[in-house]
């Protein structure tokens, strides 16, 4: 497990089963949990400087990431 916050089995522990279900069954889920994890990592490196950015850029992937979890919730 990766020490990166708000990864997906944090986010929804109770749907791990059907979060691998649909990574594995469903290209358009599986596109969006590569790319919730992409942003989600992304905001990580910038919160802790690895890779700092401008605030305003580290607020747009903030709401990419929200946007992005809301629709895998919607789809959980």
């Amino acid at each position: 497990m990766s020490h990166t916050p708000h990864e997906l089995a944090e986010e929804f522990p109770d749907k791990i089963s059907q979060i691998h279900a649909l990574k594995e069954g469903d290209a358009h889920f599986r596109k969006l949990f590569d790319e919730y994890h992409e942003v989600n990592r992304a905001v990580h490196r910038a919160e802790t400087n690895v890779e700092p950015t401008d605030s305003l850029h580290e607020a747009e992937l903030r709401k990419q990431r929200l946007a992005l979890k809301d629709l895998i919730a919607a789809l959980l």
